[in-house]
Formats: C-alpha cells, structure tokens, sequence
C-alpha cells in the first residue's frame, strides 16, 4: 500500500509515517518546514522529502491514500489535488482507527496524565511480553517509536487527545478511536480557542463516553468531581464502569513506594498524581488479564516518558527537572510532586507561557493559586509566539495579575531569565522548569548543567 504523508513533518507524523514504512507500506510525505528530531529520524529512515514546500504534481492516482496532519491548510495544494483524484483522505486519528480496527483498543483521555498512563500501560504490557500496537506523545524508554503497527498484535493502545482531528475536520481526536477501553484521567478546561467554555470542553469528554464500543469499559479518576460528574451523567447501561483513586502509598528517604497487601514496592517515579495514574494503569492492565503480582513486579522499573518530570540534572544538594506541564492543573500537581519529594528543599520554578490558551489574557486567572508550591517563582513568554499565534499582546502585569500571590518575576526575553537563574545561590535549592516549548531555543539540559554547578 502507498501512502502519502501531507505535513510529515510533526511530532506525530513523523512517527506515524516511520511506524507504517515498518510495517512494509510505501511511505511518501511532504511539508513545507521540517525541523529537529523530525528531520534526523525521517532521514534516517529514507522519509526525508528531498525538498521542502509543496507539489501537487506528487500526487497521483498510484497512491491509495492520504494522510492530512494538523500542520496543513485546508488549502492545501496537495490535499486539493488528491480531492480532484478521489484518493482516500485519512487524518491522523483516523489512520489510526483503520489500522486498528480490529483490535481492542485502550483509549487514555483527560486533561492530565494522558502520555504518563498510556507509557505505564505500554511499558507493562512489553514488560510480560504482550503484543500490541501503540501511539504515545513522549519518547519512552525501551521504545524506538512513538507509534508502531502490526498484523497481529490482538491489542492497540493510544494516548487520546481531545484537540482537533484535522484541519477539514473539527472532531476531537479522542472521539475518532471508538475505544473498547476507555480511561479519563481528569477534566481541567484547556484549548479554549477550541472550546471556549468550561461546560463545552467538559460535553467533550461526555461525548467522549458515548464513543465507546458497545459493551466496553470506561476507567476513571474518583477523585475529580468533573470526572465523577460525566460519567454519573452517561446514559449508557451497557458500558463496565470501573473507578479509581490515588494508590495508597510512602515516601522513604526520597523514594515513593506503593502500598499492596502489607509488602512496600519501591518506585523509579514520584508524586501523588503519579500515584493516581499508576491506579489507572493498573486497572487497565487488568481488564486486559494481567494479575496484580505481574503489575506490579513491572511498574517498579517504570522510569517514566520523557519531558515528565525529566531529572535533566542532579548534584549533591540541587536538582534540575523538566516537565511538559502547560495547563493550570498540571502546574499544582507538577509542583506539589517535587514539593512533597524535597520537603526540605528550596523550589524555584520556571514556567512557559507557550499554548493558545496560556497565551490568551483571558485565560490567566485560571493559574491563579498554582504557583503557591513555589519558594521562588518565574514565568517567562516570548512576545514573537503572540505574533505566530495571531493573538493580542500580553504585558507582563497582566500574567502577575493572573497568578497571584504569590506574585512571579515575569520575564520576556529567555536570556535574561537564563541570567538570572545562574545567578541564584542553588545551595539545598531545586529547580523545576515547566514547558511545552523549550524557552525561545534555550539549550535546557546545558542550563541545567551550569545550574548544578552552581
């Protein structure tokens, strides 16, 4: 089968249009940017567009079909010429599906713990040797990919996204898996430029629900009362309905460790939230047949995905961590973790303002109170993302406002911010950096580096 890649050059695409030349398809792509990993891996794997822009005259009636990413137009040369050809359209989500189909298929939503839950459910089952297939938004230790198929793996577990489909599609992509499994790990109000209500990002989960196969399953955190609330409010009476809470647990000499039936089983990972989607994962794994005994013998050597709450580096009384917490909820859990790990310690934290809704000034008292966990707080955004994302400029008493006590430095140019960092006494002292981007081109593991030394 020959597949043509529209936008090959994303994170997911990428990843998608490597798993499938695995698989043994005939893999073309084009984009009209393509950077760092994307452009080294698709290289690698003889995937590199051998210019960058686009060329309908590529397209032809040899290929089978198409898969749009969110990176193009709905003017897309290319895509309009496969219209004119009649060549099946997929989008991302939607390839997924077909690949899957005939598969069960485990579908990790929420507004939080998404990639965290879907890394511990893959790293378990590869663990006892299941076969599967995946898609996962992090690079996992142990896995070459971020996505992989194949012809017989009986399972298909994906991280369910609640953003957009496509660009000529306005579905959530959570709603395009149809999972016979499905998890929802927490309700927080994100991408409002999507849904720009509370209550309309809430019906997404809810509609989230009515997607799921019949005779399915549906695993959720207990302790959100939003969760609770769109699952006491489905009307379906065919679905298992299987809650969860956070594991109970200790915390030893900086290590966290479950509690199961008396016996203290160590862990790699720390943090109350990680307790939660540990729960989570357990009771997915679960209704797959593993036991209890094998889930937890596995879990233990779980040493999380990356850019969650990553250790870039550590020294005798200093550690540096990254994590790719954006929205309000995953800030206060994010914190907390670190707090609860080095009570001790002095926390500074380094925060992104870096998505469309962090960007948006009306957005920003939704962080109110997250920064209380910080001994010292930064927020950083860089003015050309406003531009890029064609929003209104920001000033920075806006964000001090928006947060609150306790009051961030606020800072919008990443050199200064850097400056001020290396600056610190970083005796007894952490810091937590918190970013979808990377700080306007920052090398974080070398500022990592220099902060330790410090």
């Amino acid at each position: 089968m020959r597949v043509h890649f529209i936008a090959i050059g994303g994170s997911a695409m990428h990843n998608l249009a490597i798993a499938m030349k695995l698989k043994g398809y005939q893999v073309t792509g084009s984009d009209d940017e393509i950077f760092e990993p994307s452009l080294s891996r698709l290289k690698n794997h003889g995937l590199l567009p051998s210019h960058q822009g686009w060329n309908p005259s590529i397209i032809t009636p040899e290929i089978d079909a198409i898969v749009l990413g969110m990176h193009a137009r709905a003017d897309n040369p290319e895509l309009l010429r496969a219209k004119e050809l009649g060549i099946k359209i997929y989008s991302y989500p939607e390839f997924l599906y077909e690949q899957s189909r005939q598969k069960t298929r485990i579908v990790v939503g929420g507004s939080h713990g998404k990639t965290t839950i879907t890394s511990m459910i893959m790293h378990v089952l590869k663990h006892l040797n299941f076969k599967f297939d995946y898609m996962v938004g992090a690079q996992l230790k142990g896995f070459e990919n971020m996505v992989s198929f194949s012809d017989d793996a009986p399972f298909a577990v994906f991280e369910g996204d609640e953003y957009l489909t496509s660009p000529i599609d306005p579905r959530p992509k959570f709603h395009v898996y149809r999972p016979n499994i499905a998890i929802i790990s927490g309700i927080s109000w994100d991408h409002i430029n999507v849904f720009p209500t509370f209550d309309i990002y809430r019906e997404q989960f809810a509609k989230f629900i009515d997607c799921i196969e019949p005779n399915g399953t549906i695993i959720y955190c207990a302790d959100d009362p939003e969760v609770c609330r769109v699952v006491e409010e489905s009307q379906r009476n065919d679905i298992k309905r299987i809650p969860y809470h956070t594991h109970p647990h200790g915390i030893a000499n900086g290590i966290w460790s479950l509690d199961f039936n008396g016996t203290s089983i160590p862990l790699k990972v720390f943090g109350k939230h990680n307790m939660q989607n540990i729960s989570a994962a357990k009771a997915a794994c679960i209704t797959l047949g593993v036991t209890e005994k094998q889930f937890y013998n596995a879990i233990e050597t779980f040493e999380g995905a990356s850019k969650r709450l990553q250790l870039l580096a550590q020294g005798t009384s200093t550690s540096v961590f990254l994590d790719f917490a954006h929205s309000p909820s995953k800030l206060k859990a994010t914190i907390e973790a670190v707090r609860e790990l080095y009570p001790a310690r002095k926390l500074v934290v380094c925060f992104e303002l870096h998505t469309f809704s962090s960007l948006t000034k009306d957005f920003l008292s939704q962080y109110n109170g997250t920064l209380t966990g910080a001994d010292v707080a930064y927020v950083f955004f860089n003015p050309h993302a406003l531009e890029l994302k064609k929003l209104p400029p920001i000033d920075p008493n806006d964000v001090i406002q928006g947060f609150g006590d306790p009051h961030p430095a606020v800072f919008t140019d990443a050199n200064n911010l850097v400056d001020v960092l290396l600056q610190h006494n970083w005796g007894n002292s952490n810091l937590l950096i918190m970013t979808s981007g990377n700080l306007a081109g920052t090398d974080l593991q070398h500022l990592a580096d220099e902060v330790v030394k410090h």
